[in-house]
């Protein structure tokens, strides 16, 4: 009986994590405003970049921040509620806007909801996050560049700061975003990925950076 009660709280804080982190803001804002299904649209993708094809910068900025937002929420309530098991919140979080349920295990890329969560498990490594996003955005204009490496940065942060517990879950986290970014890596070494900025038509199966 002691067994049984001592998982109820990793498991909720899972479970719980992965319900915010599949919600589809994406889809159901483009919806909610009359652009259609987004996953006809470009890419296809449901996060925020493929929103820009629409032609709705508030509807893109609203999915970005949303998707932020859901990431830091599961982890905040587990801090909250039960702070051994925020990195459980966490993964269930990142797992659910990648592989959200509803949408057949077809979901976005995990960028953004990545840099929520990471502002919330600590926020100096968000915030290298955010600076290593925006820099290389900045600078390169590869929306999927930006997102790889900003990735890729947060478990070197994490070391860097000595959250030495949080190293392993976001090389996890990197690894995924990397694989979820496989396409992307292909047309960027054969030099045929879109810039953002270059226009709203994208090569089939392009996909958003910040999904």
């Amino acid at each position: 009986m002691q067994t049984e009660i001592l998982w109820i709280a990793p498991l909720t804080a899972l479970l719980g994590g992965y319900l915010l982190g599949s919600i589809p803001f994406g889809v159901l804002l483009t919806r909610a405003a009359g652009a259609g299904d987004l996953r006809q649209v470009g890419s296809g993708n449901i996060g925020a970049t493929n929103v820009l094809r629409t032609g709705r910068k508030g509807l893109a900025a609203g999915t970005l921040l949303l998707d932020m937002l859901k990431g830091a929420l599961a982890v905040w309530i587990a801090l909250r509620w039960s702070p051994a098991d925020a990195q459980l919140a966490a993964a269930g979080a990142f797992v659910g806007h990648c592989y959200p349920v509803w949408l057949r295990f077809r979901g976005g890329k995990g960028v953004a909801t990545l840099m929520g969560v990471a502002i919330a498990l600590h926020w100096p490594i968000g915030l290298t996050y955010a600076l290593v996003w925006l820099g290389v955005l900045a600078l390169l204009r590869y929306s999927s560049l930006a997102g790889m490496a900003a990735a890729v940065a947060a478990p070197v942060a994490a070391a860097m700061f000595d959250r030495f517990d949080l190293v392993l879950l976001l090389i996890a986290f990197a690894v995924i975003v990397l694989y979820k970014h496989r396409e992307n890596i292909g047309r960027l070494l054969d030099g045929t990925e879109p810039k953002i900025g270059a226009g709203r038509t994208a090569p089939p199966g392009a996909d958003a950076a910040h999904g």
